[in-house]
């Protein structure tokens, strides 16, 4: 069975269609899908339900251009994380947190995102969906009313998927690319707590809940564009550094972003005095300007101080400092090996106190020496998990 799409990777790429698997139970409910939604739903689609089978937890994950911008497990949500995304719903079913937490990782990059949980979608996840910049939402289920909750939005143009959570695509998959064919064996490994067993750093324990965040985000890298380096805390993606052709460079990124998600909860964030009207994305990208505030060239600053009642106190590099130790247990976790001590270097900045990658590197000893010289926790896990 064929769908015809939209368009594909543009507009100007017509025709464009889908070929389904018969087994797969895949239905569009409401909407016409582009080639890159297709794309973006089965990647984010696999991850949230592979989170679901290694933690028994709902899990979901937020997508843009084929890499997650967040992923997560349900967990705990403070007041301060709460007020940090502008919540404004009451409570919430576990898929339902499972998808802010996911949101919440990193809320510009979720801006128009593919959503996708391993769950039912019930009328808490659908309230939560209809105030967000969302595009798309692939589930195993949905209940009626959160059905036709989703129907509405967009003016009726939002796209909806399911599919059957039983299905498994066959064991070798194949792509054309520039009128070459390629076959590969799925990368169908699991993700277990297996993997995180040769400590190679004095310090070897992992509690249950760092082990947990270790396996959420080496999930979320077996779905991301490598190179890529994962941050995260308490089952819940907080920095994404995906496609960058220096592992550095995806460090640098991973921890800028997971910085900002720490800082996003500091008391002088929290206070900002927005005027009224703005709506959540309006808000968001003041919050990541102000954090940036000796960055800023003058006009930028003026722009940012427009959406103000009043001008902020800057955060000072002393308080950065002081609010990112707070945070205890936060994880990285590579696609592949570690090259260079500087990927530790620059983790240690943002707190990092665990950190797993494959190992098997020439400097492996010249990595494990900063790590350890930096009191972390380091896991080689033998697995490369390189995405193309």
């Amino acid at each position: 069975m064929n769908i015809e799409l939209k368009y594909g990777c543009n507009p100007h790429q017509v025709p464009a269609s889908l070929e389904l698997p018969e087994q797969a139970g895949f239905k569009v409910l409401n909407g016409t899908p582009s080639y890159i939604n297709i794309l973006d739903a089965l990647g984010a689609w696999q991850l949230a339900r592979e989170l679901k089978a290694a933690t028994g937890k709902p899990g979901a994950a937020s997508f843009k251009h084929t890499s997650p911008a967040g992923a997560a497990v349900s967990g705990p949500l403070s007041a301060e994380y709460c007020a940090s995304q502008f919540l404004t719903v009451g409570e919430l079913s576990p898929v339902a947190n499972a998808y802010i937490r996911a949101r919440g990782g990193d809320r510009m990059c979720s801006f128009g995102d593919v959503a996708a949980v391993s769950d039912v979608v019930d009328v808490s996840l659908a309230k939560v969906l209809k105030t967000e910049v969302s595009d798309l939402i692939i589930a195993p289920g949905f209940e009626p009313e959160a059905l036709e909750i989703l129907k509405a939005k967009k003016g009726g143009g939002y796209l909806i998927f399911q599919i059957d959570p039983t299905y498994e695509a066959e064991g070798v998959e194949y792509r054309e690319l520039f009128g070459f064919g390629l076959r590969q064996q799925r990368n169908t490994t699991k993700i277990t707590e297996a993997l995180f067993q040769n400590a190679v750093t004095t310090s070897k324990e992992l509690s249950p809940e760092v082990l947990e965040t270790l396996i959420v985000a080496t999930i979320a890298l077996k779905y991301t564009q490598s190179n890529s380096v994962c941050l995260a805390l308490e089952g819940q993606v907080i920095g994404m550094g995906a496609g960058q052709q220096s592992r550095v460079h995806c460090t640098r990124l991973a921890c800028d972003k997971a910085e900002k998600w720490l800082l996003q909860q500091h008391p002088k964030v929290l206070g900002l005095a927005f005027k009224d009207g703005l709506k959540k994305p309006e808000k968001a990208n003041i919050v990541d300007q102000y954090l940036l505030w000796d960055q800023l060239s003058e006009p930028e600053r003026a722009q940012m101080l427009s959406g103000l009642t009043r001008a902020p106190e800057p955060v000072s590099s002393q308080e950065r400092l002081e609010w990112v130790q707070r945070f205890q247990g936060i994880c990285l976790s590579s696609d592949a090996y570690i090259p260079f001590r500087d990927n530790i270097d620059r983790a240690n900045r943002s707190n990092v106190q665990f950190v797993a990658h494959a190992g098997s590197s020439l400097r492996d000893e010249e990595v494990t020496v900063a790590a350890q010289q930096y009191g972390m926790t380091m896991y080689h896990t033998g697995l490369r998990l390189f995405l193309h």
